[in-house]
């Protein structure tokens, strides 16, 4: 698990000065920047439009009586997303952007439960309780 952190704090910041500086050659320097900014603001709006959402749909299922499991994952969505688009550079926007986006959040949904449920059937997945 190290390896991959390391990894993508090395690769990450790597791959977003490479698409930052491929934009600035194509619509310019200010433009660029103007760009990352506007992401960031709309970015930061839609989390946290989308993240109410998310918040009320699990104290909803919570007061019901039922496991919001679901709506669970869907925060995480969300709040990851919202990291992503506050994160200057345009590839980690399009991935917040696709976890932010009620059509596009299933597929992100459905990865994290195949994740956990391999977790889960592995026996690698421990809680633990301080």
């Amino acid at each position: 698990m190290l390896k991959w952190i390391i990894a993508a704090i090395i690769i990450v910041p790597a791959i977003e000065m490479w698409g930052i500086i491929k934009m600035g050659h194509i619509i310019g320097g200010w433009s660029t920047f103007g760009l990352i900014l506007i992401t960031g603001f709309a970015g930061a709006q839609l989390a946290r439009s989308e993240g109410r959402k998310a918040f009320m749909d699990v104290q909803a299922q919570i007061q019901s009586g039922r496991p919001p499991g679901h709506a669970m994952l869907n925060g995480i969505c969300v709040l990851i997303g919202g990291l992503l688009l506050l994160m200057p550079g345009f590839f980690t926007d399009i991935i917040g952007v696709t976890l932010l986006l009620p059509f596009t959040r299933p597929f992100y949904r459905l990865l994290m439960l195949r994740w956990l449920e391999k977790k889960l059937r592995n026996g690698s997945l421990t809680i633990r309780r301080r």
